[in-house]
């Protein structure tokens, strides 16, 4: 298979990310086929109701950072390959007192892709974990120094292309 069969199942994983970090849900569910299967363990079922799903856990968190690692790829065809996809997920989320906390969690996506009509899409998804921490939130740094914060659509300055010119 040629380098942008491979960048295009790559880009899957990227936008995939951002529709998690940035509560993007359409752009999420935009990865998959809409007949795909989804399966995480904690969720089973169709990529329009894992979206929803997402959206509606994540909007409890404070932030999200979703980092891709390496991509391994096995093009079994013109039209399928098999992916595993590495990933680390951090997430400020609140203990029952209210307290931050944060979680990371780390694992594998172990995917199956079709193309069709010259498109790559994710068919079938399953998430593997393979580590996860749950500390107490460590970032004071944050309130008293003046980074410019990632933030969720439509404020993120991602979507703000005039800005950068």
């Amino acid at each position: 298979m040629s380098a942008d069969d491979r960048f295009a199942i790559i880009d899957l994983a990227a936008h995939y990310m951002r529709g998690l970090d940035r509560l993007d849900g359409a752009l999420l569910e935009a990865q998959f086929w809409p007949e795909a299967r989804c399966e995480y363990g904690v969720f089973s079922g169709s990529p329009a109701d894992f979206a929803a799903f997402c959206m509606e856990m994540l909007k409890a968190h404070q932030r999200n950072h979703h980092f891709v690692g390496q991509h391994l790829i096995d093009f079994t065809g013109a039209h399928e390959a098999y992916g595993e996809v590495y990933y680390q997920a951090y997430h400020r989320v609140f203990d029952d007192s209210g307290d931050p906390r944060d979680l990371f969690i780390a694992g594998r996506y172990v995917d199956r892709y079709e193309r069709r009509d010259g498109i790559w899409k994710i068919a079938y998804r399953s998430e593997l974990v393979d580590w996860v921490r749950d500390d107490p939130a460590t970032d004071a740094m944050v309130a008293v120094t003046p980074f410019i914060m990632g933030e969720r659509k439509p404020a993120d300055p991602l979507y703000h292309r005039e800005a950068m010119r």
